[in-house]
């Protein structure tokens, strides 16, 4: 009976190690649908798959084709950071003789195997007792390996644990490469919209650097207001869209040194309906496109041109028209000469609770008052 209770124990935690594997591979699948971020998508991955094989520390290294070279790209663990700063020859090690041969590898005691690289420990304080180390391959290209160090318990890694690492590795490697194809289209689309508001901006010599300016502006604010990383991006891509509509504004109207006409200003109005319609069937600007939209209604409800008010308007929509007019205020013009900062930041103080947000107006203050300390961090995909 005691042996018969010892093997429906054994068995019973392996079908529980099986099913914690599968869930892996299941998480790993959901995690590659969601993740639109690179190093957000490794992250995760390592994290599960370190989790689920009940090691101490794991790691991806990617493959720096121009210089022949492997870098950690995320390494868990206690000693991730000091990786992060370190480069290996494609060859080199354990992670190097993977990559070089294309073939996965199991060392359960690292002392006794010549290819471990003991310079790696020596560096990090780490002690490496155990490796499993797969490839990275999509299409048969290698474009790094994935890598599970130290059983917790110290037991050595087996066939199974191969077996899952593979599967995730695999599943990986094209999702790590969709990744970045997809973050090479976002740049060019990205660097197109930067020439777009350029070209805007050159319009008049008076607003050159202005959208560049307003999107620094405006992510100083989003900073502080605990914005997700989807909300900055949607915010940084409309402080340089938000005056992509005058391209549709005639010159006479937009180069106009003295006052507008009440007729002109109906027309002039018109920019942030005909810069959302510009923007408006490009899928990865959606959010963005309302905020071009929205970025000249009041908090008081009396701006255009949906007369939108308070809570109505989107956060990332009220700290554009804070760095917009806070741009505009101390950047000379044709017809006046620039303000101070002081008088600048006075004058958004006094205007706080009827023509912008009281919340965003404090968030933008004090990210400005930090700036010549520490300059944000723009967004990248």
């Amino acid at each position: 009976m005691l042996v018969t209770g010892q093997n429906q124990a054994k068995h019973i935690k392996e079908m529980q190690e099986h099913d914690m594997r599968l869930a892996l591979l299941c998480e790993v699948g959901k995690k590659i649908g969601s993740a639109s971020r690179l190093t957000q998508l490794i992250k995760q991955i390592t994290r599960m798959t370190q989790h689920t094989l009940k090691a101490s520390a794991s790691s991806v290294l990617l493959f720096d084709e121009g210089n022949n070279e492997l870098y950690f790209d995320v390494a868990e663990g206690e000693v991730g950071r000091a990786l992060k700063r370190m480069r290996l020859t494609s060859r080199c090690g354990i992670a190097g003789w993977v990559a070089h041969h294309t073939r996965p590898l199991i060392v359960n005691d690292v002392a006794k195997d010549k290819r471990f690289n003991k310079q790696i420990d020596e560096s990090t304080g780490f002690v490496t007792r155990s490796i499993i180390c797969v490839p990275l391959l999509v299409h048969r290209r290698n474009i790094g390996v994935l890598e599970v160090l130290n059983k917790l318990d110290g037991s050595g890694f087996d066939e199974e644990d191969l077996e899952t690492l593979t599967a995730v590795a695999s599943t990986s490697a094209m999702a790590i490469e969709n990744t970045r194809l997809q973050q090479s289209v976002l740049g060019g689309y990205r660097n197109t919209i930067m020439a777009l508001a350029a070209a805007v901006d050159a319009k008049d010599p008076y607003t050159a650097g202005h959208s560049q300016r307003v999107m620094e502006y405006a992510l100083l604010g989003g900073s502080l207001l605990s914005l997700s990383h989807n909300e900055l991006e949607a915010l940084e891509y409309a402080g340089i869209l938000h005056d992509i509509g005058k391209i549709g504004i005639p010159d006479s109207i937009l180069l106009k040194p003295s006052p507008l006409s009440p007729d002109e200003w109906i027309v002039m109005r018109q920019h942030p309906l005909i810069g959302a319609s510009i923007i408006r069937d490009i899928p990865f600007l959606e959010e963005a496109r309302k905020l071009v939209l929205h970025h000249h209604e009041r908090y008081d409800g009396t701006g255009y041109p949906s007369g939108l008010r308070d809570k109505e308007i989107a956060v990332g929509a009220c700290l554009l028209a804070i760095a917009d007019t806070f741009d505009t205020m101390t950047t000379d013009r044709s017809y006046r000469a620039a303000l101070s900062t002081e008088d600048a930041l006075e004058e958004l103080r006094r205007c706080s609770g009827t023509q912008f947000c009281p919340l965003a107006v404090d968030a933008f203050i004090r990210g400005l008052s930090t700036k010549s300390r520490k300059t944000p961090s723009l967004v990248r995909l």
